[in-house]
């Protein structure tokens, strides 16, 4: 009986295991355990998205129109285009963006392509649109890889998130509290270094496919680790850090996308 159980306990986590992007000239091809669908996720995901853009419009703070907000959705618009490269299901998902005003430095994408940028980081740093492609492209890789969702699932496996409270959450209530603890995952821990790795690879390739310098990667988080010397260390850093093993890592990526972008010029 024992050997049955536990027989059938490996079949299931086999089978909650797969990768969930195609690995593009990157080659990312690591399998993870996902126990939780992708809708539960992305259902969560937007009931925190929503909450945040209601709090920043209660505020004053919600940006959906002019130059700024237009230029980064003309940059997120370049992007979109080529997630079909890894994930052919995400062209169809309801992309979404947010510009909130407030002198953050942070970004993120949550499931099913809901971005969100404060205009701090892009004014402070004085970010080029290459380097806000190499930000963008990287937090869309975080949803592209379903992070996220992968995190969910290790707490799920954890007993950290009650199996039963995925199953209960179907009054509004109860979803809400529900997203709550799923945001702890998606936003606010920090993402494991092999995750950062992947987000890193692959938000290269999407930009340099996109027509954008791939190298400004680099000067990216040469200005994130000088802003970290300040009294105050960006907020994507808590979650992003930033060091010299992960611009070395970004390098050694470079001679790979950058036949890509050199081919946008020659369209």
């Amino acid at each position: 009986m024992k050997n049955t159980l536990f027989l059938a306990a490996a079949v299931l986590l086999l089978a909650a295991c797969a990768s969930t992007t195609k690995p593009g000239a990157v080659g990312v091809t690591r399998p993870q355990l996902l126990l939780v669908s992708a809708p539960t996720v992305e259902r969560m995901a937007l009931v925190s998205y929503a909450q945040q853009a209601e709090k920043a419009k209660s505020e004053g703070k919600l940006i959906t129109s002019g130059p700024e907000y237009d230029r980064l959705l003309r940059i997120a618009n370049r992007l979109k285009a080529q997630v079909g490269i890894f994930r052919e299901d995400t062209l169809q998902w309801k992309w979404q963006l947010v510009l909130i005003d407030a002198p953050v430095l942070n970004a993120s994408c949550a499931p099913g392509g809901k971005v969100t940028f404060y205009t701090g980081i892009v004014r402070q740093l004085k970010l080029t649109d290459d380097e806000i492609a190499a930000v963008m492209g990287h937090e869309f890789a975080h949803a592209l890889r379903e992070h996220g969702r992968e995190r969910v699932s290790q707490a799920v496996a954890q007993n950290t998130i009650a199996s039963a409270a995925l199953a209960g959450a179907q009054n509004r209530q109860a979803q809400v509290a529900l997203a709550n603890q799923f945001a702890q995952y998606l936003f606010v821990l920090p993402n494991s270094r092999q995750n950062e790795s992947e987000a890193d690879s692959i938000g290269l390739e999407l930009a340099a496919r996109a027509g954008f310098d791939p190298r400004a990667a680099i000067t990216l988080w040469q200005k994130m680790g000088g802003a970290a010397e300040g009294k105050s260390p960006p907020e994507f850093l808590s979650t992003h850090p930033a060091n010299t093993t992960r611009i070395a890592e970004i390098s050694a990526v470079l001679p790979t996308v950058m036949p890509l972008y050199d081919a946008t010029k020659k369209e």
